[in-house]
């Protein structure tokens, strides 16, 4: 296993971003659409959170309903994407290693890391799935 390779190879740079003043609907439909959990929520070009499929499932059972409809309508009438994401997540730079990234991840008790430029930029995003995928290549 390589020592030092940075977190870049190993993230997702082809990002989807929400922001706030969306309706938590369209989040939940873009999280059901596509093969990920974890979407971060920027304004402009900064980041100023992270919302995950588990967050969405949280508010979904509380409200106890299971047809898509009906639930959009309670999400978007009784929650924000504000108030329901993770403020200040933690981050990881585009050249720090794969190993910070995963002692990152463990020592935060999350799933995903939002991936910073020096000055702030979000470049992408690492799971604790693309951590498992690079092990699996490595063996």
């Amino acid at each position: 296993m390589k020592q030092n390779e940075p977190v870049s190879k190993i993230m997702s740079s082809n990002l989807k971003t929400i922001h706030t003043g969306q309706k938590l609907s369209e989040v939940r439909r873009l999280l059901t659409e596509n093969p990920f959990d974890h979407v971060p929520v920027v304004s402009g070009d900064k980041l100023v959170g992270i919302l995950s499929s588990a967050d969405l499932m949280r508010l979904t059972f509380d409200a106890g309903n299971t047809d898509p409809r009906s639930m959009d309508a309670v999400l978007d009438s009784q929650f924000t994407i504000e108030g329901t994401m993770t403020k200040d997540p933690v981050t990881i730079r585009g050249g720090d290693t794969i190993r910070e990234a995963a002692e990152l991840l463990v020592k935060s008790a999350r799933h995903s890391l939002p991936v910073l430029t020096e000055s702030g930029k979000l470049v992408g995003i690492v799971t604790s799935t693309d951590l498992i995928n690079y092990l699996l290549e490595q063996y």
